[in-house]
């Protein structure tokens, strides 16, 4: 979440990290670091296997269009040629052993439009970086594995729709681990690709990643988006079909200051913002601002517990949002899981809190924080409300942290609010380029989640309550209520028109409840009244 001058640390951010002007969130994908610097005492060498496809896709698990062709290749007699379609990315991946607390340097040469190279398990920061040129180019980036990390899985994948890629030489360089990972099955050849990355509109080598590719996908893809929505059943948490979401602030930023009790009604789900990171890893604890409470005339902790209970009296439910752009809460390993189910229990049963929003905007590690929520709902029960508010980028594909942690507790989660704000031009499902600010911008983005995975009734838009908010991407309200519209009947939408309808779109989310206030409650009166009367 974004805020303005004077914010205490806690907030939501203004921009993406270490872009440059005029750079989009799409290039954060690329930022990555080519050093190797060894901690380990074992041999270094080239741990993945297969990695020109010398040997067909021995070693590698592929979906989609994929096989080892003996042309083009960037050199011997073997590399990958791979077909995105409209409902996959044509990735190929494969498992390797590693050492823990150890740093590996992943390379592999590419051609083609959008093409990735990541890896992901790696215990901290899984990387990822991209290109788009017609010719070679090699990508680079560099990772440093857990405390406990034995295996990491490296990936290679297109995008949505576009046009065939190509990769060959493919190398993680790093001391082999000791374990034996389970191996990917080796993947059956799939047929043989009828496109070729020379049959393409070839991009040149600087081509900003918000110019519209030229090839692209028809919506109505053949992938089904609501085949996983089957699959588990939204917990019980007494909220109505559609809700309003709001977080409320913990702190004075110069927006409309306010008692919890004061947050405007038409806010279904209240989150707090934001929890305090402890020196113990994982750990989290809470209190109220000083400055806050004497701007409300003296807000004490009794009149915040006795103020959440009068919202559950009114069917409202109130969250612990963890995080913001400078909450540095790391859970990378099963202590750190532990400690922070622990905390946040604690602070559930001290102050009368429903569960936790998720809103880690400096990494988060799909695995073990996935583990310690599971413990959370365990402690906490059939009534524990999880909601999450990550920026565009974190669900961009599935292939990132965020997605996966949104999966990995697919299970237990209420809603998904992605922050469709601070982030300049993405690819939508389709895989063209659209800019925030617009209602294709939101529906192409939800589309992505959904066909990744996630139920309709798991994913609502997330936007600044005013301009004020955010550093850029504010949108009026009346747009917020036509990309819901579009989303759950097909009516109201752009020129992007989702493949499916999904009438459970959960809702919409602002930061925030302050901002709301400040504006005159526009947010909470417009969107509020709509959500409120989707049938």
């Amino acid at each position: 979440m974004a805020r303005t001058l004077n914010q205490p640390a806690h907030k939501r951010r203004r921009t993406l990290p270490a872009l440059a002007a005029g750079t989009t969130a799409l290039a954060l994908a690329g930022t990555g670091l080519a050093l190797f610097a060894g901690g380990a005492s074992a041999a270094v060498g080239n741990v993945a296997v297969n990695g020109g496809f010398e040997s067909g896709l021995s070693g590698w698990t592929c979906t989609g269009t994929t096989a080892a062709v003996g042309s083009p290749v960037h050199s011997g007699s073997g590399a990958l040629l791979a077909t995105p379609g409209a409902g996959d990315t044509a990735e190929c991946r494969q498992t390797v052993s590693v050492l823990p607390n150890t740093s590996y340097t992943l390379a592999g040469w590419v051609q083609g439009p959008y093409v990735y190279l990541g890896a992901s398990g790696t215990g901290g920061t899984d990387p990822s970086t991209w290109s788009a040129q017609s010719s070679w180019n090699q990508l680079s980036t560099s990772f440093t594995t857990g405390a406990s990390t034995s295996s990491v899985t490296l990936y290679v994948h297109g995008w949505y729709g576009q046009a065939a890629y190509s990769a060959d030489d493919i190398t993680l360089t790093g001391p082999a681990g000791t374990a034996s990972p389970s191996p990917s099955p080796t993947a059956t050849a799939s047929p043989t690709p009828t496109a070729s990355p020379t049959a393409t509109a070839s991009p040149t080598a600087t081509k900003s990643p918000t110019a519209s590719p030229t090839a692209t996908a028809s919506p109505t893809a053949t992938a089904s988006p609501t085949a996983t929505a089957t699959a588990t059943q939204p917990p019980v948490t007494g909220l109505p079909k559609h809700v309003l979401t709001g977080y409320w602030q913990n702190f004075d930023n110069g927006a409309t200051v306010q008692k919890l009790k004061d947050v405007q009604s038409a806010y279904d789900i209240i989150a707090v913002s934001f929890a305090d990171a402890t020196t113990t890893s994982g750990g989290i604890s809470f209190t109220l601002d000083p400055k806050l409470s004497t701007a409300l005339g003296g807000y004490t902790d009794a009149d915040f517990k006795a103020d959440i209970a009068v919202k559950h009296a009114a069917g409202k439910k109130v969250v612990l949002s963890v995080g913001g752009q400078n909450g540095a809460i790391s859970v990378a390993n099963s202590a750190a899981a532990t400690t922070f189910a622990n905390n946040a229990y604690a602070l559930i049963q001290q102050y009368g809190f429903d569960g936790v929003d998720i809103d880690l905007e400096n990494g988060v590690d799909a695995t073990y924080m996935a583990q310690s929520l599971h413990t959370l709902a365990g402690k906490v029960g059939s009534n524990f409300v999880l909601t999450m508010a990550p920026e565009t980028i974190g669900m961009y594909s599935t292939s990132g942290n965020y997605f996966q942690l949104a999966l990995n507790v697919k299970d237990i989660l209420t809603v998904v609010n992605t922050q469709f704000y601070n982030s300049g031009g993405m690819n939508g499902c389709d895989g063209k380029v659209y800019n925030q600010g617009t209602v294709d911008f939101i529906t192409a983005q939800v589309c992505t989640h959904i066909q990744g995975g996630l139920r309709p009734d798991q994913v609502g838009i997330g936007v600044p309550a005013s301009a004020k908010g955010a550093g850029s991407g504010y949108v009026s309200s009346a747009l917020v209520d036509n990309a819901l519209d579009c989303l759950a009947t097909g009516n109201h939408c752009g020129s992007f028109v989702p493949p499916a309808k999904w009438p459970t779109i959960r809702g919409a989310m602002t930061w925030s409840t302050n901002w709301d206030a400040a504006n005159g409650n526009d947010f909470s009166n417009t969107v509020g009244s709509f959500v409120h009367n989707m049938p």
